[in-house]
């Protein structure tokens, strides 16, 4: 295992040279000592090399991760955020070009997505959730209804959802699903009532599959007089073909972070604007940008705004590779995306048919699950075996245990960026471990072999975790 910063730490080496610098006097007590590690430049360099090769990213090799889109980022994008006119730019000086490149942001993703208007306020997918839902819950307290604070849910969402629900001062309530991956239509109309505030819906779900009855699934909660929520976590799937405003959404939120291509996961920077149809207009964050005779400025007269909900104007470096993204793209090149992103889904699914349960055997869209509940029985081999086994194979594990609906659940998505030859080795690894799963299981049990650490206790690392040093003697 790579040694800590502080294990190179000997006495009077030092990496770099300050200058000296008169003393001053600020009334300050005495501090103490920060206890910094002594080393020289070359630990340091070589200290953290060895930890940048012991990580795992887009750049070093296929990223199943199912539901999280973890797909290659042009590093034209990267490029373009880095431009010194945007990094030496702040905020609170609204340069006219900076404006007006959110404002066509904003423009853009309108179009695509079909609604009024967006902000570009929201700091990621779960903000943009927290964010919808308070629109939600002003758009009803304004037109007087105290009661409605129930949100629908259905089973199979993402956990993120109730957990906004819960944030935003909701209730929710969980709907069923049926056998066949959708809503249960008759479990939702039992819990329509004038006490629903809306139902946050994924389309394509995280089953990967697209919800045939989304219209009448939205007659009926408008009838109910409720809103229809879009989590756009899964965007990935319909851009450039299906618009959630046509399916009759009212609020949508997006993970530019995700979708439009900027670097995703390490805890951020990431962007989750919100989309609203005309009458949640008035209820955005405030300000938005709005543009008078070729000028762009910041519009704070916005009387029934919910408020800021991040400062100045979001992440706005993650919009700017976004931008990028779109830009390149173009609305063809967005539909390609999304068109690739559902066949190298299936394309797996088609390879690996014979070797895993699908308990959802349809046609998927950019993602799917399969399950080792079978696996589980005859041979004691678990999802997480199968996870952990596919690092020895040199790939990221996907994602486990959820949609909870699906037991012993694995979840992929190979998105639109895989080769097919990326596509076919990956294949090839999860066969040759249903094949180790036959002959081998306890391979499988006690993987992985090749990493630096084992099989840690996770639980415990989430509930009792250990981040500080403390150096002894």
């Amino acid at each position: 295992m790579e040694k800590l910063i502080f294990e190179y730490s000997r006495k009077g080496r030092k990496a770099h040279t300050l200058p000296v610098a008169p003393p001053v006097k600020f009334g300050l007590p005495a501090r103490k000592s920060l206890c910094l590690p002594e080393v020289s430049e070359i630990d340091v360099a070589r200290h953290y090399t060895g930890l940048s090769r012991q990580n795992y990213g887009i750049d070093s090799g296929f990223y199943p991760l199912g539901s999280c889109t973890m797909k290659y980022n042009p590093k034209i994008n990267e490029q373009i955020a880095a431009l010194a006119d945007f990094t030496g730019a702040h905020p609170a000086e609204n340069p006219r070009a900076l404006l007006k490149i959110l404002y066509d942001t904003e423009r853009m993703l309108c179009q695509i997505f079909g609604y009024a208007r967006f902000t570009l306020q929201p700091a990621a997918g779960a903000h943009g959730e927290f964010t919808g839902l308070l629109l939600i819950r002003a758009y009803h307290l304004d037109r007087g209804g105290v009661k409605r604070l129930k949100i629908l849910v259905p089973d199979a969402a993402h956990g993120t959802n109730p957990a906004s629900c819960a944030l935003a001062g909701f209730q929710s309530v969980t709907i069923k699903s049926l056998s066949g991956g959708g809503v249960d239509l008759e479990d939702l109309k039992q819990h329509l009532d004038d006490n629903v505030a809306g139902l946050m819906l994924t389309n394509p779900n995280t089953l990967g599959l697209f919800e045939k009855n989304i219209l009448e699934i939205a007659e009926l909660v408008h009838q109910a007089g409720g809103l229809l929520y879009y989590d756009g976590a899964n965007a990935n799937a319909t851009m450039g073909i299906a618009r959630p405003a046509d399916m009759g959404f009212d609020v949508c939120h997006l993970n530019l972070h995700k979708t439009f291509s900027a670097p995703h996961g390490g805890g951020g920077p990431g962007s989750g604007p919100v989309g609203v149809v005309e009458k949640l207009a008035p209820y955005l964050p405030r300000p938005v940008i709005d543009r008078r005779d070729d000028k762009y400025f910041l519009n704070d007269n916005l009387p029934k705004s919910i408020g800021k909900v991040h400062s100045f104007y979001g992440n706005v470096g993650v919009i700017l590779k976004a931008y990028a993204y779109l830009k390149i793209q173009g609305s063809s090149g967005l539909k390609r995306a999304s068109e690739l992103a559902v066949l190298n889904a299936n394309y797996i699914k088609a390879r690996l048919q014979d070797a895993y349960d699908f308990p959802y055997p349809q046609v998927c869209q950019h993602e799917f699950v399969i399950s080792a509940k079978n696996f589980k029985k005859q041979h004691g081999v678990t999802a997480l075996d199968i996870a952990k086994r596919l690092m020895d194979y040199g790939y990221h594990p996907p994602t486990v245990y959820f949609p909870l609906i699906v037991s012993e659940c694995l979840m992929i998505e190979p998105t639109e960026t895989e080769s097919k030859e990326s596509l076919d080795a990956f294949c090839e690894a999860l066969l040759k471990i249903a094949e180790e799963i036959k002959t081998a299981p306890e391979l499988v049990k006690s993987a992985p072999h090749n990493a630096i650490v084992g099989r840690p206790d996770e639980v415990k690392a989430v509930k009792e975790p250990d981040l500080n040093y403390f150096q002894t003697g």
